[in-house]
């Protein structure tokens, strides 16, 4: 059982904002989001940033949090909507969707408490390295900037080299059982991620017609 600390600025209930984190076994004390609430609350194994409303402010304050010498694992809880505000210059450890199961967030939390043991986890296929454990992504060494969805998308098409998954499947599994969003939503991604990947490498994910789509390895 971990101890969390939330920090939010509406909520007075961890189920207010994560609902599925009150079917774990964990101790969850709400806070506001401020400062103060670090320096004068009591010792945790991570915190929780409710960041689902007023993303300027919850930016600040992961920079204020950097500065308050709290070594703890940050975890920012998000909607959908707001995925594509987040970057790595925020200086949280991961995201979180207000709509995770308590599977996901269970492996999240774990994760983020269990400390970094030997080499980081990399993937690497047809000149696309993922690097797991920093959120990272390259394209024949040039740094790919890609939303957490995005990531997760490119993350399990280069894990599975030319499998054809269709778009049910990748809502299933980049996306959760917990996702209720249409199918349209797998082709908004792959568009966006095929024109960060650039024109002369979009093709590396291939659409099968009436299928779905692949990562495909060229000679």
């Amino acid at each position: 059982m971990a101890t969390l600390l939330l920090l939010s600025k509406r909520a007075t209930a961890a189920e207010d904002v994560l609902p599925s984190l009150s079917l774990l076994n964990h101790k969850v004390q709400v806070v506001p989001a401020e400062a103060s609430s670090l320096l004068e609350g009591p010792r945790v194994d991570a915190l929780l940033l409710d960041a689902r409303t007023d993303l300027a402010a919850c930016r600040a304050l992961c920079r204020v949090i950097q500065t308050t010498g709290k070594d703890l694992p940050l975890l920012v809880v998000v909607t959908e909507g707001g995925l594509t505000a987040m970057s790595s210059d925020w200086g949280f450890d991961d995201l979180v969707l207000d709509t995770a199961g308590p599977a996901e967030i269970e492996a999240r939390l774990r994760l983020a408490t269990t400390p970094a043991q030997g080499e980081r986890d990399v993937i690497a296929s047809g000149g696309v390295v993922i690097d797991e454990a920093g959120y990272a992504a390259r394209l024949n060494g040039r740094q790919l900037d890609l939303t957490y969805t995005e990531f997760e998308l490119l993350k399990y098409l280069v894990q599975h080299p030319g499998r054809v998954f269709s778009r049910e499947q990748l809502l299933s599994d980049v996306w959760g059982y917990d996702y209720y969003g249409g199918t349209r939503t797998v082709d908004v991604h792959i568009r966006r991620l095929r024109a960060k990947l650039g024109p002369e490498h979009e093709s590396i994910i291939g659409t099968v017609r009436n299928v779905g789509y692949r990562f495909v390895v060229k000679p």
